[in-house]
C-alpha cells in the first residue's frame, strides 16, 4: 500500500509545483481568472497615477492663486496668470460669465444668489471630475478577493476530482494541487489591498482640494459682490534677516584698524 503513495509523491515532485503549473492544471478558468486580476491591477494603477497627476496640478495652481492671483488689478488679468485649463481659472471664468448672464436675465433674481449658485456649480463640476474613476478603485478593492477566491474554488475542485480518480488521499497528493489553487486567493489580495489604499488616499486628497476650491470660490464671490474692495489678505514673504549692528560695527572697526596699520 505504501508503493502507490510513494509513486504519487514521486509523480508530484517539487519541480511540478509552481505558478505556471497551477495555471496549466487549472485550464481556461485559471487563465481567465488571472487575466481579470491583471486587468484590475493595471486599471487601478493607471487611474491612481492619472488622478495623482491631476491633483498635484491643482494643488500647484492653488499655491500660485494664493500668492499672485490677488495682486492683479482685476479678475481678468488675474485669471490670465493661472493655467489655461486649470480648476482655479475655471472658477474665475465661470464667475465672470455668470456676472454677464445676470444682466441678461428677464426675471429679477438677486445677484448674490445667482453668483453663489454659479460658483458652487463650477466647484461641483471640478470635484466630480476629480472623483471620476475612483469608483473603479473601490470596485477592484471589494471584488478582487472574490475573483481570486473563485479561481481557488475551481482549482481545489479540479484537484479533488483528480485525487479521487487516482484513489489517493495522502498529504503528498493533496498538498500540491490545493497549494497551487490557493495562489489565486493570494493574487486577489495583492490586487485588492493596493486598490483600497489608493482609493482612501485619493479621496482624502480630494477632500482637501475641495476645501481649498470652496475657500477660493468664496473669496471670488466676495470680490465680485463688493466691486473689488473685499479681497483676501495676501501672504507676505518673509524679509531677509538683517545683520546685527554690532557685527557691522565690528567689521568697520576691523577694516579701519587694518587700513591704519
Amino acid at each position: 500500500m505504501a508503493a502507490p503513495a510513494a509513486n504519487g509523491a514521486a509523480g508530484h515532485s517539487g519541480a511540478d509545483f509552481g505558478f505556471i503549473q497551477a495555471l496549466k492544471e487549472g485550464g481556461i478558468i485559471a487563465w481567465l481568472t488571472l487575466g481579470v486580476l491583471v486587468l484590475m491591477s493595471v486599471g487601478s494603477w493607471y487611474i491612481f497615477f492619472v488622478k495623482l497627476i491631476d491633483q498635484n496640478r491643482i494643488i500647484k495652481e492653488g499655491r500660485r492663486a494664493r500668492t499672485t492671483f490677488w495682486q492683479s488689478p482685476n479678475l481678468r488679468d488675474a485669471a490670465n496668470k493661472l493655467d489655461k485649463n486649470g480648476a482655479y481659472r475655471q472658477i474665475v471664468e465661470d464667475g465672470l460669465l455668470a456676472e454677464e448672464q445676470h444682466n441678461k436675465l428677464t426675471d429679477p433674481i438677486d445677484q448674490h444668489e445667482w453668483m453663489l449658485s454659479s460658483l458652487t456649480r463650477s466647484q461641483g463640476a471640478i470635484t466630480a471630475k476629480l472623483s471620476s474613476g475612483l469608483a473603479f478603485l473601490a470596485t477592484v478593492g471589494s471584488t478582487a478577493p472574490f475573483v481570486g477566491l473563485f479561481g481557488t474554488v475551481v482549482g481545489i475542485y479540479r484537484a479533488l476530482i483528480k485525487i479521487g480518480a487516482a484513489g489517493q488521499a495522502s498529504i503528498s497528493a493533496v498538498a500540491g494541487p490545493v497549494g497551487e489553487a490557493l495562489i489565486m486567493t493570494a493574487l486577489g489580495l495583492v490586487v485588492a489591498v493596493p486598490a483600497v489604499m489608493q482609493y482612501n488616499w485619493l479621496m482624502r486628497r480630494n477632500k482637501a482640494i475641495g476645501e481649498q476650491l470652496a475657500r477660493f470660490a468664496t473669496d471670488v464671490h466676495g470680490y465680485m459682490m463688493s466691486g473689488g474692495t473685499v479681497r483676501p489678505s495676501i501672504p507676505s514673504r518673509p524679509a531677509p534677516a538683517a545683520k546685527p549692528a554690532a557685527t557691522s560695527a565690528a567689521a568697520s572697526t576691523g577694516a579701519t584698524t587694518t587700513a591704519k596699520s
